[in-house]
């Protein structure tokens, strides 16, 4: 009697290193794979530490946005190294995701359910981010010019609920997305080639993210808690200054 030779179900073998010679799209996947790191990932911490000043209160917030936007070549800085990299990194990222395949029903393996993970928390970083920056950096009140409206302006979008649950899922998923990126970021890139490694190492990736979440949920906590309730709409420039003197060592 014949027996039905059924394929045997394929191993996760781990994360495949980004190797030259696959084509054209080694350069574009490799440049996909650093910029999620530098520089997004260094904004990205950069954008949570300088947030966290809100929980000084208005007059450190918007010293923080006033000494931010008061940097050398900000405009030249802020469009290099921050909305270009984050177009390419998203729109390439979003091309990746429709040419993969996860086999989470079949085949509901870590490996498969963290690429799942990270598409959609990518797509809602996407999404987010561009509301963002849409909301806070071009309508409205213009921060570069009013730093002193900073704390004001966010306090009064983080005022409808719904807005703030996003706010929240966006920090969470961003974090994660972040933090699993850097993971896979060092296991492509060779930088932890064996399994141990790469378990020790998401552990080091795994704290990481889930600092960076608690610091961004406790500045959304600072702009819609009891403490700082019905901010001024406006700091004065001058209890501005100061502050970002004391930064610079003056």
């Amino acid at each position: 009697m014949a027996t039905a030779n059924h394929p045997a179900a394929p191993r996760l073998k781990g994360v495949q290193p980004l190797r030259a010679g696959q084509g054209t799209s080694f350069f574009w996947r490799k440049l996909h794979s650093l910029l999620g790191v530098i520089p997004i990932g260094a904004f990205l911490i950069e954008h949570i530490i300088s947030n966290f000043e809100a929980t000084g209160g208005p007059a450190a917030y918007a010293a923080q946005v006033y000494f931010l936007n008061h940097l050398p070549l900000v405009r030249v800085l802020e469009w290099v190294f921050i909305f270009l990299p984050i177009a390419y990194h998203a729109i390439y990222g979003l091309y990746i995701w429709m040419r993969g395949k996860s086999n989470v029903i079949y085949y509901p393996w870590a490996g498969n359910w963290m690429y799942m993970a990270q598409r959609w928390t990518g797509l809602i970083a996407f999404v987010y981010i561009g509301y963002h920056v849409a909301t806070q950096r071009f309508l409205g009140v213009s921060l570069p010019e009013n730093p002193g409206a900073a704390f004001h302006k966010v306090q009064a979008e983080l005022a409808n609920p719904w807005i703030l649950a996003v706010y929240i899922i966006a920090m969470i998923a961003i974090c994660w997305h972040f933090a699993y990126g850097v993971w896979l970021f060092a296991a492509k890139w060779g930088i932890t080639p064996g399994v141990e490694s790469r378990k020790r190492f998401g552990y080091v990736c795994a704290a990481g993210g889930v600092l960076l979440a608690v610091l961004g949920l406790w500045s959304i906590w600072a702009f819609v808690g009891p403490k700082y309730r019905n901010a001024p709409a406006d700091v004065p420039v001058s209890m501005l200054v100061a502050p970002v003197g004391g930064i610079n060592g003056n």
